[in-house]
Formats: C-alpha cells, structure tokens, sequence
C-alpha cells in the first residue's frame, strides 16, 4: 500500500524538543533543537496516536507554527463523521483537498461533490511555488507534486463526467415522497401507486412512467382496478403530479432513468492500491438544491443497503466529503431530516464516513451535527450580530480549552488555518488545537477542461453509463393499452365461470369450499385464498424483489 508521503530523509531531533510521546509523521521536517512550549507540548500529547494517522499541520499558537507537534487523525475514527467549516475564502475546499488525497494514498476511496467545480485538481500533481515551499516549512512537511486516480461524474450528464442515474423504482414510494415533501396521506398513496406498478409489471424507470401511471390510476378505467385496496382522489393525485413537474424542472428528468449506477463503483482501489476519488462535478445544478438533496439521499440509502454490517474497522471503506452542505439542508422537509439523520447514525456500521463540508455549524441540523465527531473549523467573520451570535454557538460545540479563546481565535485565522478537534483512537475528543495546515500535493485548482474530457472518455465506465437507454416500460404499456379497443364483454355459460372470474358453482358448493379450507389449511389456507396474496404469489419473481426488499428509507434493494 503507498503512503501519503515518501519516507522521511530529514534529521531526528534532539528527544528534549519533541513532545513526550508525540509522534513525528514520516517525512516531517522538524529544526533540530526545537524548542516546544509547555501548553504546546500538552495539545501534542493529545494527538500522540500510535496507529495509521492522516497528517492535518503543526500546532500554531500566537501565530507561530510547531512542526514538532503534529495535529492528525487516525483513520480508525474517519467512519466517526465530520465537519469541515469556515467562512468564504478561508481554505475549506483545500482541507477536505488535503484529507482526500491522504485518504487515496492509503487505499480508502473517497467521495467528494464538488459544487464550485474546483476539486478536479485532486486528480493532478500540485505546481510548486514560493507559498506552497514556504507553508511545507513552516509545517515540516516534505511537500512533493501527487495526483490521485480519479473518476468524475454529472448528474444525469448535464456536465462533464460519466453520467449518473437511478429508476424511480430504485428510489421507492418513500424516499421519493420525502423529496417531493408530501404529507402522510400524500405519501401513501404514492405508495399505493408503487405497489400497483409492481403488481402489474408496469416498470417504472424515469418520471414519465410514474407520471403515467398516476394519471391512468385517475381514469375512470383506473379506478375501478383500485376498488379493492382504496382509491387515489384526483386532489392527491394533482398535488403528486405537480411536484414532480417541479423535481422534473430542476433538472431531474435527465437524473431518473437507465442505465442505473452501481454505487459499489465508488469503492473502487486503482492497480496500485490507492483508493479512488470519486469527483461529482455540481456546477450545473447548485441553483438546483432538490436535485442535488435527490441524489444525495439516494446514494446513502442504497449504499446502506448493499453494504454488509463490519462494526469498527482499521480504516473505512469509503469517505463522503459533500461540499457546500448547506445545499442538502435548505428548504428540507421534517421527514427529509430525519432521514439523514438516521442514515449518518447508521452507517457508521457499514464502514461508512461522511464530513459534511459548509460555512457555519449552523447550516447542520443539531441531530445531524451531534453524530460528527471529527471538527476542522476554518475561520468565522463577525461582522453582524448574527455572526456573532453564529460565532458563540461555534465555540460552545468544540471541547472547553485551557490554552485558547476560542472566540479570539476563531476570528483572527488565516487562510489554510483551523480549530481541530478529533476523536482519539479510544473514541475520546482530542485538545483543540490552532492548526497551520499542510498544502496539498495535488493541484489546488480546476484541471484544464480539455484534460477533464480526456479523462472522461478514457473512463471504463464511460461506454458503460455514457448512454441513456428508454427501455419499454410503464408509460409505454399504458399507451399500448389506451390505444386497443375495449374488449366484448362474454356472456356466463350456465355453470360456466363468471366473467373474469373463477367457475360458477352450485347451490352449497361453496359452504363445502369453506369447510375443506378450515379443515385444511386453517389460517394459512384463509391467507392463501386472498386475492392480494394470490396476485403476489403469481408475480413474485418480479413483485418479491420489489415491494419485500425495500428498506426503511423506501429504496429498493437492486439484484447487482
């Protein structure tokens, strides 16, 4: 496995003058006879990690970088969650630029949606310069030029990338109605209108064929086949079909439909063993939030299906960074929050980690932000009372601190500095420590676009998602319907069976029908003989992967 860094050629330094029990990250570059300060000396302690760490910077206090006390993070806890916040121009991007690139070169994929569309760097070796030689030295870091093997994608195509979709099927009646914010009536009988689809093998792959499927369930003809499990009143229905046209006008016509990404793509390691940086190019729809709040929770939800419960492990199986968080927050619905909530609780387990990347605490909701236990807090501004009543909240939420004033503090970082505070490999929240942060070695800046293209087409998964595929499906068969002539009614022979029915049959027939059923079957012969269960039964190689398979977020686990 490659390491982030080459192995360290720089002089040891004299024992005095590293903390006792620090560990100096290899390739550091420490003065000998360094001098560290007790308060230093006591944040180091804190970080003393003996297992596999990312490397953030050096501890700074009043304004002086201390390369002999290294802030890290071991990459045990990354599956813990985190954030990475500060305001406008404050180096954000360039953390989460910096952790990625560290995380690839110890084999762990990585996720980032890039809404600015500035992270494609990632994928090419940094350009050296005066600034970039200078922050390495301040922080004793041996900085060398590194790209990491990267994959971009669009939503739906629209933009550079390999193409991203998923069937309305796979999000389910569920997720679809947090998305759209339907009430509880609202969304049962988009559930309803789900389970008929699955039950009469109308499939439902893009918005067209829901939108289908719910206005022929309006028809006069579709209502009569709903009879029998409750009807879909046309107030319902409209309210449906107009927050879809919506979700539809925010560009999600292009998102919804086939062929449909296999999410076990992001868990792929390049040949040499380095994890791969999956790069989901947003500019296109930042103005967009429900579409970006869409996919989002799709791609949670069905990599919290598919992957297999693995507790605590030595390093995650994948790291989510999402940009610009505030977008997947705003304007969301109680149900939507809730949803995220418990998915960042729950995949944990899966190996899992999310670092929610925003401006202010704030924009994370109180439930979201108690499950991130890994903070890299840039600077905040506080120039109204707003931003300073914003500034309080930020310092109540980080560990009280002996050696700092947080609220000073905060205000007076420069760029590529942070407040850190991380959970220690027993799961402990480490000192806060003022942080001078490395520079990244990849670029720190968008590729060129002509080598993005490139890197697309050259992309095995280019051929494999480029196109899009309209395969027959809901609205199609219904349209075929709609264009036969109604069928002749049959008169019943006597003795012959009911129009559209089982046999007719004589006078006490059926009593004795009911007794056999009592007598053999008891409750399982009364179960069997209902109609609903009899449709199931007929389709379960279809229905039963459908309808019993979706989890508690409404996805649809997909046969890979």
């Amino acid at each position: 496995m490659s390491t982030a860094e080459p192995p360290s050629t720089a002089a040891v330094p004299p024992a005095a003058a590293v903390p006792p029990g620090a560990v100096v990250p290899p390739g550091a570059v420490v003065p000998p006879g360094a001098v560290v300060p007790p308060a230093v000396r006591e944040i180091a302690d804190g970080y003393a990690f003996t297992g596999p760490a990312l490397d953030l910077g050096a501890v700074l206090l009043d304004g002086t970088a201390h390369p002999a006390a290294p802030v890290r993070i071991p990459l045990g806890v990354l599956n813990r969650h985190g954030l990475v916040a500060g305001a406008t121009g404050t180096g954000k991007t360039k953390t989460l630029q910096l952790i990625a690139e560290q995380l690839s070169a110890q084999g762990v994929p990585v996720f980032l949606a890039d809404v600015k569309g500035d992270v494609s760097g990632v994928s090419a070796p940094g350009t050296p310069g005066g600034r970039t030689a200078a922050r390495a030295a301040e922080v004793g870091q041996v900085w060398t030029p590194r790209g990491c093997p990267a994959e971009f994608y669009a939503l739906g195509g629209q933009g550079t990338g390999v193409p991203l979709r998923a069937t309305v099927t796979s999000f389910g009646p569920l997720l679809l109605a947090k998305v759209l914010d339907l009430n509880e009536t609202q969304e049962s009988s988009l559930g309803l209108v789900f389970h008929y689809a699955d039950r009469n093998g109308l499939e439902l792959y893009d918005l067209k064929d829901l939108t289908a499927v719910i206005t022929f369930l309006t028809s006069p003809e579709g209502k009569e086949e709903l009879k029998g499990v409750g009807g879909l009143s046309a107030a319902t229905a409209g309210v449906i079909l107009r927050s879809l046209t919506v979700l539809e006008n925010e560009g999600a016509g292009a998102f919804f439909g086939e062929p449909e990404f296999d999410t076990a793509e992001l868990l792929r390691t390049a040949a040499d063993g380095r994890g791969v940086v999956s790069v989901l190019e947003l500019p296109a729809v930042q103005d967009r939030p429900r579409l970006f709040s869409t996919f989002l929770m799709w791609l949670l939800a069905d990599l919290y299906q598919e992957l297999p419960e693995v507790g605590d492990v030595e390093k995650p199986k994948l790291v989510f960074f999402f940009d610009e968080a505030h977008l997947l927050f705003r304007g969301a619905s109680k149900a939507f929050l809730e949803a995220i909530t418990q998915t960042v609780r729950l995949i944990r387990s899966k190996g899992v980690g999310i670092f929610f990347v925003t401006q202010t605490p704030k924009d994370v909701p109180a439930e979201v932000l108690a499950q991130l236990g890994n903070r890299v807090q840039h600077a905040l501004r506080a120039f109204t009372p707003d931003d300073a009543k914003a500034l309080r909240a930020t310092v109540s939420t980080f560990p009280k601190s002996s050696v700092y004033d947080l609220g000073e503090v905060l205000t007076s970082l420069g760029t590529g500095e942070a407040v850190v505070t991380v959970l220690s490999e027993r799961g402990a929240p480490t000192p806060v420590a003022a942080t001078r942060l490395r520079a990244p070695q990849s670029l720190m800046g968008p590729v060129e676009p002509a080598v993005l293209r490139a890197a697309v087409d050259g992309s095995p998964l280019t051929a494999r998602y480029r196109d899009a595929v309209d395969r027959e499906s809901a609205y199609e068969k219904l349209a075929a319907r709609a264009a036969r002539p109604p069928a002749e009614p049959v008169p019943a022979a006597p003795g012959g069976p009911e129009p559209g029915g089982e046999p007719r049959r004589a006078p006490g027939e059926e009593r004795d029908k009911e007794e056999r059923d009592k007598e053999g079957g008891g409750l399982l012969g009364q179960l069997l003989s209902n109609p609903a269960l009899k449709s199931f039964a007929r389709s379960a190689g279809t229905q039963l992967g459908r309808e019993i398979s979706r989890s508690l977020f409404g996805t649809s686990r997909r046969r890979r």
